[in-house]
């Protein structure tokens, strides 16, 4: 299995059920194996007293609270059953993070294949443990997270029977700084807790998606977007469409390259060897009967004779025909 990508839609439907139809026929076209949203009611995460956090406030100017801006972007539950379909329909998978209990037992009735568990749970404890309790595979985003609490996170989670989890290494700032990614990370999860892991890519461009591909992810997610210019928190760290296509390309050719790691010649090489490579050709004219020596051999292209590795065999033998110099010897010559 190749990278499984995951074409993040979040709330970038700017809470219309047509722009979330747009972006999953985005996502199709573009290659994803997935689309995401989010599932939530404001009010199930999110207080008055929240503001909103300073990558939302550069990308979305509008003076409100992080409550007032996330009840904007608030999709009724109806409308995931129909993207749910309309993903069936289109062929790919339909994939949302819940973000509370409201939504999780939504999400469950409609059968997701996966849960995916923002980096914003990764110390609620009681919602883990809710989490778990479906049975069903878990992707959990570590963004803003130590060591220690995504070891506390997988406990909490195994302790309920459910083993199936995938780490994503992701790191919460949109876009995120290169230097900011430190991909090592990912194969710290890896090596720390023996699960498969993937990235959550907020940076802008390919770079961290090819370099996360080598590294072996497992997963990879990328913010989508219709229009980087339409208002909203999340358009201006998002791929539009064009750019997206891109992405799933430079994954999709990283994985080609990569190949199976078996080391042979590739069918095109099998042919190139016939001139590149070296034959056991006569340094000089033999006559017939002659016991060969191996000062009696050069060695140049083609490579359709006897390879030199074989010279130790050939010395001893009798020739059975008259070879002129530089003539290929063959086995039926001795």
């Amino acid at each position: 299995m190749g990278v499984y990508i995951i074409a993040e839609a979040g709330v970038n439907h700017n809470g219309s059920l047509e722009n979330a139809k747009k972006l999953v026929d985005m996502a199709k076209e573009s290659g994803a194996d997935a689309i995401k949203f989010q599932t939530f009611r404001a009010e199930e995460s999110t207080s008055n007293s929240a503001e909103k956090a300073e990558y939302q406030k550069k990308n979305d100017t509008r003076k409100e609270s992080q409550l007032e801006m996330i009840k904007r972007l608030e999709l009724p539950f109806s409308d995931f059953d129909i993207l749910n379909r309309y993903c069936r329909e289109k062929k790919i998978d339909f994939i949302s993070t819940p973000d509370g209990g409201e939504s999780l037992a939504y999400l469950l009735k409609l059968d997701v294949p996966i849960i995916k568990v923002g980096s914003t749970e990764v110390t609620n404890i009681y919602f883990l443990e809710e989490i778990a309790k479906s049975m069903k595979p878990i992707i959990l985003s570590t963004g803003m997270s130590t060591l220690g609490e995504v070891e506390k996170a997988i406990d909490i989670i195994e302790n309920q029977g459910n083993k199936d989890i995938t780490l994503m290494h992701c790191t919460t700032d949109y876009p995120t700084k290169l230097e900011d990614v430190n991909l090592n990370a990912m194969l710290t999860l890896k090596n720390a807790f023996h699960v498969p892991v993937g990235y959550s890519d907020h940076t802008i461009g390919y770079e961290a998606a090819i370099a996360a591909t080598t590294m072996g992810a497992c997963y990879i997610e990328k913010h989508i977007t219709l229009n980087r210019d339409m208002p909203g928190p999340d358009h201006k760290a998002s791929m539009p469409p064009y750019e997206f296509k891109e992405y799933v390309r430079h994954i999709r050719n990283t994985e080609s390259l990569l190949g199976d790691g078996r080391k042979k010649p590739t069918f095109r090489e099998r042919s190139i060897m016939q001139q590149a490579r070296r034959s056991i050709l006569a340094a000089e004219n033999l006559k017939n009967g002659t016991i060969l020596k191996q000062e009696m051999f050069c060695y140049k292209r083609p490579g359709n004779g006897i390879a030199p590795e074989y010279t130790d065999i050939l010395v001893g033998r009798k020739l059975k025909r008259d070879i002129k110099k530089e003539e290929i010897i063959t086995w039926m010559d001795v």
